[in-house]
């Protein structure tokens, strides 16, 4: 028996984005299901910062709409995130900062299923055995990884990350690719599965993430939607990055 189809958690009409009247993109449409795992690729400067302060309600469309269902809860991993590092703060007490939303911080202190559910989160996360280190020790990477524990313990339902990985080596990278994928078909939430939407430039590794694709360039005017290896494998894609075939650029590695 075919499963029923699962309902949009967010949907982009004819959305146009940009600054002072001025459109970076053509219209684009999309629908986000819980499960998804949407790859925004796109060169620097393409407008895929835009689209996605757009998707985060922080910056207007010029046209179109943003439908986002009621209550859903959307978590961001920023490529760089600014903490005061002087505030003594182990990774547990740091990842547990992401429960500190709507009027919870009227509770300040934990109950015994928000102290499960950030353990659980540190495990799945791979950041359990840095549970007591001090955030301002870790490493640039190791931090990443903590940003995307203490999103992913908010309880969201759409997780979306710009650059999440630009600080790891590859094999930290491949592995946070990975987590994302298994978050997307487990879930975060307890109700169903977690839908991502992720900004990156690696395409050694995005193909065997993805799902869906928006591929955008505002120079060349493209704002392209559709399935992961259709979009990866087709002349858009091509002309922006070529093949998916060729081998990968040699790029230095950066100590996690």
């Amino acid at each position: 028996m075919n499963q029923p189809q699962r309902q949009p958690i967010l949907s982009v009409d004819r959305a146009v984005v940009g600054y002072g009247g001025h459109g970076l993109l053509p219209p684009l449409d999309l629908r986000i299901c819980p499960g998804e795992c949407w790859a925004l690729v796109g060169r620097n400067g393409a407008g895929k910062s835009t689209l996605m302060r757009s998707v985060l309600d922080l910056q207007p469309l010029l046209f179109g709409q943003i439908q986002r269902r009621p209550g859903l809860r959307i978590a961001f991993v920023p490529q760089r995130a600014h903490f005061d590092l002087s505030v003594p703060s182990r990774v547990r007490d740091f990842v547990a900062g992401g429960l500190d939303t709507g009027w919870r911080f009227l509770r300040p202190w934990l109950g015994r299923a928000d102290r499960a559910h950030v353990e659980s989160v540190l495990e799945v996360t791979d950041t359990a055995t840095l549970a007591c280190e001090p955030f301002a020790a870790l490493s640039e990477g190791q931090r990443q990884r903590a940003l995307i524990a203490r999103a992913l313990a908010s309880r969201p339902q759409l997780l979306v990350l710009d650059e999440p990985t630009s600080a790891m080596d590859p094999i930290n990278e491949r592995a946070v690719f990975a987590l994302l994928r298994r978050l997307c078909q487990a879930g975060a939430a307890e109700d169903e599965p977690l839908a991502v939407l992720l900004a990156s430039h690696q395409m050694s590794f995005l193909p065997d993430f993805a799902s869906h694709c928006v591929i955008v360039d505002k120079d060349l005017g493209i704002a392209e939607v559709g399935p992961a290896q259709r979009l990866f494998r087709g002349a858009t894609f091509a002309r922006i990055y070529g093949s998916l075939e060729r081998e990968p650029e040699a790029r230095g590695d950066h100590a996690d």
